[in-house]
């Protein structure tokens, strides 16, 4: 265990007994790579709380940046506050950049967000497609204003049936409330039936 991460779990410590919400550790903690889901995403406190959450149980957080934040002297900076350049124009990058550092990486966790801050579009199936192409199992993190209670929920497998898995996922979310519940949004993404059938039909997927 490396001297940073004790850092980083004792700063999460200070910050937990500070902020005045719970913390939720998982039951049985897991290892080897994974995708984090930050959600409801209500409000900038949950990137706080998911680091806080990550810095706990002692895992390497990762996160995806558009390369142009990865030039020059910012370029350092990025990849030690855990980010992954990728060119967002092409999915294969996204993935192969994922899966190149989840190989090097013990217990490699993605971070993301699908739930744009107050957009109130519904989610982004990003993570999705890069559990499944990845063969990446997806952690539940939660924040619920209403319990003032953040941490890791269920960890699911991806079967492919979108419409199926996001049933579950709406099921876990779906008393949850985030930080500012007026701008939480139901886990849905625009065309699930179609997205079954795209990853159907695209080689290579993980099944």
């Amino acid at each position: 265990m490396s001297i940073l991460t004790e850092v980083r779990r004792g700063i999460a410590t200070v910050f937990w007994k500070l902020s005045g919400w719970r913390l939720v550790r998982e039951t049985t903690p897991i290892t080897g790579a994974r995708i984090l889901i930050g959600a409801p995403h209500t409000s900038n406190f949950d990137f706080l709380l998911m680091l806080g959450i990550a810095w706990d149980a002692r895992l390497p957080v990762r996160w995806l940046g558009k390369k142009e934040l990865f030039r020059g002297i910012g370029g350092p900076i990025m990849r030690g506050l855990g980010g992954i350049a990728v060119d967002r124009s092409n999915a294969s990058d996204v993935v192969d950049a994922v899966v190149e550092q989840a190989n090097k990486t013990e217990n490699f966790m993605l971070v993301v967000t699908p739930e744009g801050t107050r957009t109130g579009k519904g989610w982004r199936s990003g993570f999705y497609r890069i559990a499944m192409k990845a063969g990446m199992p997806v952690t539940l993190g939660f924040a619920d204003g209403s319990t003032k209670s953040s941490g890791l929920g269920p960890t699911l497998t991806l079967t492919g049936d979108v419409v199926a898995d996001m049933d579950r996922v709406r099921d876990f979310y779906r008393d949850i409330s985030g930080v500012r519940p007026e701008y939480k949004t139901e886990p849905r993404f625009a065309d699930e039936a179609g997205l079954t059938r795209a990853l159907a039909e695209e080689p290579g997927s993980a099944k």
